[in-house]
C-alpha cells in the first residue's frame, strides 16, 4: 500500500532555474532526475573534490546497511525517513521490506521534484505501507502529526536523518528537532544519521562552493558536534565512525561522512 499525505491534488511549482540539494545529490549519485543548474554545481564541486561522487554512493551504502540492521537484527518495523531526497536505488522501504515485508515507511521531504517522484516510485509491498509527507523538516510538529497517520508511535520507530542535519546551521535548533522526534517515539526506537565533517581542506572548499550556489546551504560539523545528537541514547557498535567503517561488507576507503545508530533506552 502506498499513501501520500497532505493535498494529493496540489503540485507545487518546480523552479528549474535554481540548483537544489536533492537534485545535486541525485546527480552525484549518478541519477538522471536533475537539471543543468544542478549538474553545473555538481561539476564545480567535483573539480575540487573528484571523489565526492563515490562518497555519495558510499554514504548511500551506509543507509542500506543501517536500515538492513534496523529491520533485521534490531527488529524495527517502522521507519521515519526525514529529508529523504530523490528516489534512487536501495530506498529505505525497499531495504526494510526486503527483510520484513510488513514494514511501514514514511518519507519526508519538501522538494516538488521529490514529491512527484515519490508518488510514482515509492511503492510498497502489499504487506506493508509506504507513505510520503510533503513537509519541511524544520516543522517537526507537522512531520510527526502527518507521520502518525501511518506509523504507530506506541511501537518502536527508526528515525532517520541521513545527510540532512547539515542544512541546519544552529546546533541547538538541529538538536531540538532530533530530540522532539525522539520524544515522540517509545523506548526501543532508534536514531540513525550521517553527515559530513570538516576533515580536510578539500571538504571545506566543497562546502563553500555548494553554499555559493545551492538554494539550501550545508554546514559541516565536527565529530564532537555530531555525537551530541546521540546524547542519552545507547550507541550501536561500532559507534560514530566514517560511514565506510559502519559494519562494512567489504573494504572501502575512509570518507568525511560520519554515521551512527543509537537506541532509545
Amino acid at each position: 500500500m502506498t499513501r501520500v499525505s497532505n493535498d494529493e491534488q496540489q503540485f507545487p511549482q518546480l523552479d528549474t532555474s535554481v540548483p537544489h540539494t536533492a537534485r545535486i545529490w541525485n546527480y552525484l549519485l549518478g541519477g538522471k532526475d536533475n537539471f543543468a543548474v544542478d549538474r553545473a554545481v555538481g561539476e564545480q564541486i567535483l573539480v575540487g573534490q573528484p571523489e565526492l561522487a563515490e562518497n555519495a554512493r558510499l554514504s548511500r551504502a551506509y543507509l542500506t546497511r543501517a536500515v538492513r540492521y534496523l529491520a533485521g537484527e534490531a527488529g524495527v518495523r517502522q521507519f521515519l525517513d526525514i529529508g529523504t531526497g530523490l528516489p534512487t536505488a536501495n530506498n529505505t522501504h525497499e531495504v526494510a521490506q526486503s527483510v520484513a515485508p510488513e514494514s511501514r515507511i514514511v518519507y519526508v521531504d519538501n522538494d516538488p521534484l521529490v514529491l512527484t517522484h515519490a508518488r510514482a516510485l515509492l511503492t510498497s509491498k502489499p504487506e506493508g505501507i509506504t507513505s510520503y509527507v510533503d513537509a519541511d523538516m524544520h516543522d517537526i510538529d507537522l512531520v510527526l502529526s502527518e507521520a502518525a497517520l501511518t506509523l504507530d508511535f506506541s511501537e518502536p520507530v527508526a528515525v532517520l536523518f541521513m545527510g540532512v542535519l547539515g542544512h541546519v546551521e544552529d546546533d541547538a535548533v538541529a538538536q531540538a528537532m532530533v530530540r522532539k522526534a525522539l520524544d515522540a517515539v517509545p523506548s526501543g526506537s532508534y536514531l540513525a544519521i550521517y553527515d559530513s565533517a570538516p576533515i580536510t581542506p578539500e571538504v571545506v572548499e566543497a562546502a563553500r562552493i555548494w553554499n555559493e550556489s545551492a538554494a539550501l546551504p550545508y554546514y559541516l560539523r565536527d565529530t564532537d558536534r555530531l555525537a551530541a545528537f546521540f546524547e542519552g541514547l545507547e550507541i550501536v557498535e561500532p559507534g560514530l565512525v566514517p560511514v565506510t567503517r559502519w559494519r562494512p561488507e567489504d573494504e572501502a576507503r575512509e570518507v568525511e561522512q560520519y554515521g551512527a545508530v543509537g537506541r532509545k533506552p
